[in-house]
Formats: structure tokens, C-alpha cells, sequence
């Protein structure tokens, strides 16, 4: 029995459709919200429900090479021929599924957050095209097709985050966003081009057949492709040095937020890394440097995170976090690690964003009523909510649980994985690198822990901080919002349970998971040529952690550590009495460096934004306007009146003047032809 994909196209199409539709509505009857109500969330349950019945199907085949589904030939240009044809393999399915499934009810949430906004038609038309970019993006057959979901991503990114843009603070914000994500999509291009150089080749199945001859193990050719490879998903998955845009992303729509941390753009770095494993499993520094970067983002952003107070920054900072232990996973070569906490991430992200769109949902409606001058979004302005939004505190508290790796929850079973897997690993050449990167790994989760459980306090317990004529407003969102709440958390706790690590036994957990480990088995197909890769040059994995235990154990202290520290951070932060954020002092000392994010924007500010600003007026004052406009431009026209002018006293209207002229003209031609004649 063979898989046969049923309407692949279709999955990838319906939310461009969607676009159309919702487009069309924005232009010609904006305040028109029943189409985009329908159209926007419909053609996304629609393709997530094609995506189920293939993921079905494959579950019964189980095909152990990835399945083309033609289109046509886009690019027929000499050797380099390239189609436009769709990808479906273990991995392309599951990115699809995380898609669709949690795009739908971000969408879904959408209609209820959005609804009273003017550009509502608008808004579902972005969000339907950038749905369609992310699955090209991770269903495309070949590196220019994911180049195309690539940017149409980091366009979409631009259109939701500057959403809002006659405020100047949104409008900076998507260009920000925008222009840092060209400096990755740079790598990304300079590596398509290696590729096809050193293969012949940019489809993946040709690309990844051909790598492990055309490339030497550890050369500086295949170096140099992915860690330009990685510049780009530096980028897109905002690690650092690339990570500034995104928690300035925050300045759109809390839904679009939700989107671009859990279901979207973010994780196409991590996505594009798992793809191209062939290629970092060649390459030995790229994987040193991949997962560097990524135990250090996951550190970094984590201390930014904890004296934050804008309730959507602290969970910006967060995913920057995440992505870290995602990078840090497919760096050391765990593939199915990262893609494991990619997905759990996407489960208990949008559920925190989504909450906290319903939080700054109540707190609006709360403070319109008095029109007070109070950010609905500081934590301090807080507190007391979880009387006032039951259901979203419950839910809130289910996502905390599952970032900070509590057991049963879902983000206990990924990031731990990810955890054990780096202690695993250090062996060997490594031994020192990922010995480092596993106490970077374990202080980062301490710290997440405390993070989350501040913002839980600041937002939920306590004291409300808002006075008596706006407290008596707050009151639980309408059930198209509350409901993807309700689901997510469900996700957030079931979804780590489809891969429980085999050292905690064995366990058919979901009735169709038929052994532990089975996310690791469902992506064999795609990882194994990478881990072949591994396993013939680097030595076998350990089964103890650097300074002993194995993972049942360092799951166990793991586990204990995140109880212990939630536990301690409640009491300690319950105590703090918070003051509105308009009566509370500015932070000092060492919080002052960590609340202005270690000063990186200001760094870059100073040694980028402003030469370049500087270098700009120059350019245009002495070149545009001195050398262009004032030689070139208005230098040729001066010369031309000049001409024009000389011209003009030859034209006196006297017959004896221009007789005059005639017979001087005819002595001066007589002596230049015939000089000897005279």
C-alpha cells in the first residue's frame, strides 16, 4: 500500500484565495466584516483539514522517501532547472500541521479581537497571505521555492507589524523588522548560490543525494554554506545578533504576534536548519556555531526577560529564548529534538500570546470608559485579574507550566529533550563546546521559570492596581476567544506526550502513539542521512551527562528545579508591592541594564544606525544635490540657457549683420581649405 497525497495544491492555495476575497473586501467595502468573518478562518480549517487527511494517510503508509507533488517548470535556464513543485515528507507534514492547526484558531481568536478595528478586512487578507508564504515556505520541493515563502514571510512581517501605521513607534517597528531580516535573507542568497555551484542542483532530494560527495566532511566549502545558511536563519528566528526586530514586533496585533512566535515566521530558521541537516552533519564548526548561538540567545534573552514589564515583551524575549533551545537541539545534530520543542512551542506560545491578547482586551475595554492615560499593557497596571478572567488565568497558568518544563506539560517532555540531548552529545571534539552549552541550556530554564511565574503574579494574583471605577469593567472575553484558549491548552498539556523519551518507558499514551519516542521514528525518514553522517565521523553518544546521571535523572533535577523555582519566585514576587507604572520609580542599578535590554539597541544605534544616517545626508548633500543636481542636472541646463543666450545676439533681424556675417564666415573657410592659396 502506497501514500497517495490528496490535494497538497489545495492546502497551499486556500489561503491565497483567502487573500484575494479579503483583499478584494478591504478595497471595495472595508466596513464589511461578514466576508472576512468566514473567508479569513474558513480556507485555513479548510487546509488544515486536507493536511489531517494526509497526515492520516501517511500514518498508514509510513513512505520512507519524501513524495512530489508536481506543478511546473518555473525556472528552465540552461543546467539550473528548477520546478514548482510541492514537498510532502515527515517533517513538511508535521511544519503543516502546526501551521494550519494552530493558524485556524489564531484566526478564530482574531475575529473577536479584531472585529470593532476599521481595517478588520485588511488585517484577515495579511494574515491569510502570510499563511500561504509560511507553507510554501515549508512545502516548497526546492531551495528558490522556500526563498520565495522566505520573503513573502518577511513581508507579510512588515504588512502586520507596521499594521497600525499611522502611529510613527508601528510604522518603525515593521521597517525594523524588514530591514534586519535582509541582512539574513543575504546569507541565504549567497548559499543558494554555493549550492548550485558545488552540485548542479537546487532541488533538496538532488542537493542532499549529491552533498555527501560533492562536499569533504569538516571543508571549508560546506562551512561556508551553512553558516551562511544559518545567517539567514539568524534572521528569520531571531537569534543573536539579528534578534532586535522582534520584540519590537509587538507593535501589531496581539493575534499577529501569536502568529509570528508560534505558528509563522519565527521558526522558519529552525525549520530550514532541520531541512539542509545533510549539510550542517558535514559541516562540524557550522554545528559548534549553531548551537553557540543558540545556548547563548537562550540565556541572554532569558535575563532581558526578567525585568520587562510590558506584558508582550516579557514573552517576546521568551520566544527569542525558545528559538535558542531550538537552535541548540538541531546544532548538535538532535533534529527531532528541535523540531519536537518547535512544535510544543507553538502549542503553549499561542496559547501566552492569545492570553495576553485577552488581558490587554480587558484592560482596554476596562479603561475606555474613563479614558485614562494608563498603558493596558505594563504589568504593573495589574494585578487581581484572575477574578475577572477566569478562564484565561487557568489557561495562562497551563502555558507557564509548560514553558517552565513542569511534568505533564507539554514544553517539560521537548526542552528537556533538548537538554538531555546536548549532554549526550558532548563527547569527543565536542566535549567541551556542548558541556558549556548544557549549563547555559539549564540556567536559561531556571530563569524562564522565573520569568513566567512574575508575569503570572504581576498580571493575576495580588491586588488589582486599577482603581474602583475601572475594575468594575473587566470581564472575561466573548468564547471566540476564550475557546482557542481552551484548546491550546489542552495542546499545551497532551502535545508533549507523543514523544516520551524512552528512558521513562515505553507508554501508548494516545491510543494511535504506538511506542515512546514517536515523534524521533515519524521523522527518521528525513533525519537518517544526517545521522548516518554523524555516526561514521563522531564518536558515540554517552549515556550520562558530563557530570553524571542519565536522562531519567537530569529530567527528574530538572523537573524539581522548575517546581522549586516557581514556588519560590511566587513567594518572593507576591510580597513586592507594585505601584502603577506612572507612580513607580525607574529601575536601577543592575535592573536598569537588564529593563534597557543590555543596552544592544542603544550599541547598535550608535555604531550603526547613526553613521549610516550621517553617511546618508552626506551622500545626498554633496552628491545628490552638490554633484548630481548641481553639475550634471543643473549644470547642463545652465550651459544649455548659456548656448541659448550667445545664440540669441546673432539674431539681431539687420540684412547687413548677417551679410556681414556670410562673408566673414566664407574668408574663414577659404583660408582653413586652401591656406596656401593666400
Amino acid at each position: 500500500m502506497t501514500f497517495e497525497p490528496t490535494l497538497v495544491w489545495a492546502i497551499v492555495l486556500l489561503p491565497l484565495l483567502g487573500f484575494v476575497v479579503n483583499g478584494v473586501v478591504a478595497l471595495a467595502a472595508p466596513e464589511r466584516k461578514i466576508v472576512p468573518t468566514i473567508v479569513g478562518p474558513a480556507v485555513i480549517a479548510i487546509s488544515f483539514a486536507i493536511a489531517l487527511v494526509n497526515f492520516f494517510g501517511m500514518l498508514r503508509t509510513g513512505p520512507e522517501t519524501a513524495v512530489i507533488v508536481p506543478g511546473y517548470t518555473w525556472i528552465p535556464s540552461g543546467s539550473l532547472q528548477v520546478e514548482a513543485s510541492l514537498q510532502l515528507d515527515q517533517l513538511s507534514m508535521l511544519m503543516t500541521l502546526i501551521i494550519t492547526g494552530v493558524g485556524f484558531l489564531i484566526h478564530l481568536y482574531s475575529v473577536g479581537y479584531m472585529h470593532a478595528d476599521k481595517g478588520y478586512a485588511r488585517y484577515f487578507a495579511y494574515i491569510n497571505l502570510f499563511v500561504f508564504f509560511m507553507l510554501l515556505l515549508v512545502l516548497g520541493s526546492s531551495f528558490p521555492l522556500m526563498f520565495v515563502g522566505w520573503e513573502g514571510v518577511g513581508l507579510c512581517s512588515y504588512l502586520l507589524i507596521g499594521f497600525w501605521y499611522t502611529g510613527k513607534v508601528n510604522a518603525d517597528a515593521g521597517k525594523k523588522a524588514f530591514i534586519v531580516n535582509r541582512i539574513g535573507d543575504f546569507g541565504f542568497i549567497v548559499a543558494m548560490l554555493m549550492i548550485f555551484a558545488n552540485t548542479g542542483s537546487l532541488s533538496f532530494q538532488s542537493v542532499f543525494a549529491a552533498a555527501p560527495s560533492a562536499f569533504t566532511y569538516g571543508g571549508a566549502v560546506v562551512t561556508a554554506i551553512t553558516l551562511f545558511l544559518f545567517l539567514g536563519a539568524t534572521g528569520k528566528s531571531a537569534q543573536i545578533p539579528l534578534y532586535v526586530w522582534l520584540p519590537d514586533a509587538m507593535a501589531g496585533p496581539t493575534p499577529v504576534s501569536a502568529l509570528i512566535h508560534a505558528a509563522t515566521m519565527v521558526t522558519a530558521g529552525v525549520y530550514m536548519v532541520a531541512r539542509t541537516g545533510v549539510l550542517f552533519a558535514l559541516a562540524p564548526v557550522s554545528m559548534i556555531v549553531v548551537a553557540g548561538i543558540g545556548a547563548l540567545t537562550a540565556l541572554f534573552a532569558a535575563t532581558i526577560g526578567l525585568a520587562q514589564y510590558d506584558i508582550k515583551k516579557v514573552l517576546a524575549y521568551s520566544t527569542v529564548s525558545q528559538l535558542g533551545y531550538m537552535f541548540v537541539g538541531v546544532g548538535v545534530g538532535a533534529y527531532s529534538a528541535g523540531i519536537f520543542h518547535l512544535m510544543t512551542h507553538a502549542f503553549f506560545k499561542a496559547l501566552l500570546f492569545l492570553g495576553s491578547g485577552a488581558v490587554i482586551h480587558a484592560m482596554h475595554e476596562a479603561l475606555h470608559h474613563t479614558h485614562r492615560d494608563w498603558d493596558a499593557q505594563d504589568m504593573r497596571n495589574m494585578g487581581g485579574l484572575r477574578r475577572y478572567l477566569p478562564i484565561t488565568f487557568v489557561t495562562m497558568w497551563v502555558g507557564t507550566l509548560a514553558i517552565a518544563g513542569v511534568w505533564p506539560f507539554a514544553g517539560f517532555f521537548s526542552k528537556d529533550e533538548i537538554i538531555w540531548q546536548v549532554a549526550a552529545r558532548a563527547v569527543g571534539p565536542f566535549r567541551g563546546w556542548f558541556t558549556l552549552y548544557w549549563v547555559m541550556a539549564l540556567v536559561a530554564a531556571l530563569l524562564t521559570a522565573f520569568y513566567m511565574t512574575r508575569l503570572m503574579i504581576m498580571t493575576f494574583h495580588g491586588k488589582s492596581r486599577l482603581p474602583d471605577e475601572e475594575r468594575h469593567h473587566l470581564h472575561e472575553v466573548p468564547w471566540v476567544m476564550y475557546v482557542p484558549l481552551v484548546l491550546l491548552a489542552v495542546l499545551s498539556v497532551l502535545g508533549g506526550w507523543i514523544n516520551v523519551p524512552a528512558a521513562i518507558g515505553r507508554m501508548p499514551v494516545l491510543g494511535w502513539v504506538p511506542h515512546a519516542e514517536w515523534l524521533h521514528h515519524w521523522l527518521e525518514p528525513v533525519t537518517a542521512a544526517a545521522e548516518r553522517i554523524q555516526a561514521a565521523n563522531l564518536p558515540a553518544l554517552s549515556e550520562t551527562a558530563p557530570f553524571g546521571g542519565g536522562e531519567a535523572l537530569w529530567a527528574l533535577v530538572s523537573f524539581a528545579i522548575a517546581v522549586a523555582t516557581i514556588v519560590i519566585a511566587s513567594a518572593v514576587i507576591s510580597r513586592v508591592e507594585y505601584r502603577p507604572a506612572l507612580e513607580s520609580a525607574a529601575p536601577a542599578g543592575f535592573r536598569r541594564v537588564l529593563f534597557r535590554k543590555w543596552y544592544v539597541d542603544e550599541i547598535y544605534d550608535a555604531l550603526v544606525v547613526r553613521p549610516v544616517i550621517r553617511a546618508s545626508r552626506w551622500l545626498w548633500r554633496w552628491i545628490d544635490q552638490g554633484l548630481i543636481d548641481g553639475v550634471l542636472v543643473n549644470g547642463a541646463a545652465r550651459l544649455s540657457r548659456m548656448v541659448g543666450w550667445f545664440g540669441s545676439r546673432l539674431q539681431t533681424g539687420q540684412i547687413n549683420t548677417y551679410a556681414f556675417a556670410v562673408v566673414l564666415g566664407v574668408i574663414f573657410l577659404f583660408l582653413f581649405v586652401f591656406p596656401r592659396l593666400f
